[in-house]
């Protein structure tokens, strides 16, 4: 893969507004929400780069871009050694392009004279909020192998998700023979859906896409913006363009339900993504905390991040982020509180950074460096599944506490 003739570039999209995950992405793109704690969604497709040998990785951005590209640069730095190279490419107006990205082909069309110069034969495109891990290599020397032009990742998925995503049909020889975006008729969903290990299933697209350079010059000067809709059924019509079968676990982060569950499925025992493999790190930020103060607490099935000064609480399916602070007799099932940004070592308000004592929280998401006072209750006592407030946003049945947010004393929902 490191020879001159043949090398794989990746191309990692930054996402657009990201809607579906608001409020957590009012301040911030897509790619730098937090998840698992510690960690960004942009952690997910570098860290799979660098563990498949790829280290000519460039991303594009566009929306809320400051907290990400400072994530970027403060972590991922290649030794002047190693040939590699991380380059953030940001939405900019040229004299070619007076607009911004108008979808996913558009933002790869409007850097396409940078990546024509790069030392790749060929680039994988990948999107910035998935959760999965893949070793890129076996995909790229399945995409070699087979003499694709196009080669596209699939993962056999239940039929009811079928409206959501991308879905195709391949032979026996793993050549695409149909693609569909987001199917929405029970007709044609059962008309595309197939037996796979037993169960009635799509086989999906993942959004992960090689393409020969010369062949990705070509699509790019079709008409359409976006690759799922334009490219590749363009593409599957006029090249060979062959399917990646993969197994493994893999989670569009789309909405607020899919983020808050993939979450909380972290403390399982047996769940079939991790942070833990020695083998395979997903790589982040280094901060240098000290380990967490815990003080009487009783915890079960949680991860408990760096930094941390945690009381006598009760703590229950949950994912507490970095420098979180939490009272005595606080309640927490099912939350995941992202932490702060720094220590608070001099009260600034009221209320400081973290949650007072005696609150009970179920199913809740509160964002970095929220100030939560003491004797509240976030537990959607009337089973709202929309809400919106000018203190916390219910969505999904999930409640959501925004960035820098304060919620008083005795607060109740």
């Amino acid at each position: 893969m490191e020879s001159s003739k043949v090398r794989l570039g990746a191309i990692i999209l930054g996402g657009g507004r990201g809607e579906r995950l608001s409020p957590l992405t009012s301040y911030r793109a897509k790619p730098a929400v937090h998840i698992g704690g510690k960690y960004r969604l942009i952690d997910v497709p570098i860290s799979n780069c660098i563990n498949s040998g790829i280290n000519l990785i460039h991303v594009l951005t566009q929306f809320n871009t400051t907290s990400l590209h400072r994530h970027i640069s403060r972590t991922y730095k290649f030794d002047i050694y190693s040939g590699g190279d991380i380059e953030i490419l940001a939405a900019q107006q040229t004299d070619k392009n007076k607009d911004w990205f108008q979808g996913t082909a558009d933002a790869v069309r409007a850097y396409w004279d940078r990546f024509e110069q790069m030392n790749a034969s060929h680039y994988i495109i990948l999107a910035g909020d998935h959760l999965y891990k893949m070793d890129y290599s076996e995909f790229f020397k399945h995409h070699l192998d087979s003499g694709a032009d196009v080669s596209v990742a699939v993962r056999p998925m239940p039929v009811s998700t079928a409206p959501e995503l991308g879905v195709l049909k391949a032979d026996d020889n793993d050549s695409i023979t149909r693609f569909v975006e987001k199917p929405q008729t029970a007709e044609l969903i059962a008309e595309l859906s197939e037996q796979i290990d037993g169960e009635q299933k799509v086989l999906a697209s993942m959004g992960i896409y090689i393409f020969r350079k010369e062949i990705l010059k070509e699509v790019l000067n079709i008409e359409g913006d976006d690759f799922g809709k334009n490219m590749i059924p363009y593409s599957i019509g006029t090249y060979k363009t062959t399917a990646y079968r993969f197994q493994g676990y893999w989670e569009d982060i789309g909405t607020i339900r899919t983020f808050f569950e993939a979450n909380i499925a972290l403390t399982e025992e047996k769940f079939k993504f991790t942070f833990y493999n020695e083998d395979y790190p997903i790589y982040t930020r280094q901060r240098f905390l000290p380990g967490s103060e815990i003080r009487g607490a009783k915890i079960d099935h949680s991860i408990i991040s760096e930094g941390c000064k945690i009381g006598n609480a009760t703590i229950k399916d949950s994912i507490i982020g970095i420098r979180a602070v939490i009272g005595d007799g606080v309640i927490l099932d099912r939350v995941y509180l992202m932490g702060a940004d720094f220590f608070e070592l001099v009260p600034q308000a009221d209320i400081r950074i973290g949650i007072g004592k005696n609150c009970e929280m179920r199913n809740v998401i509160l964002d970095k460096n929220v100030r939560v006072g003491k004797n509240v209750k976030l537990i959607n006592k009337e089973g709202l599944s929309e809400y919106q407030s000018d203190i916390v946003t219910i969505k999904d049945g999930i409640i959501i506490v925004p960035k820098n947010a304060t919620i008083p004393d005795n607060y109740e929902i």
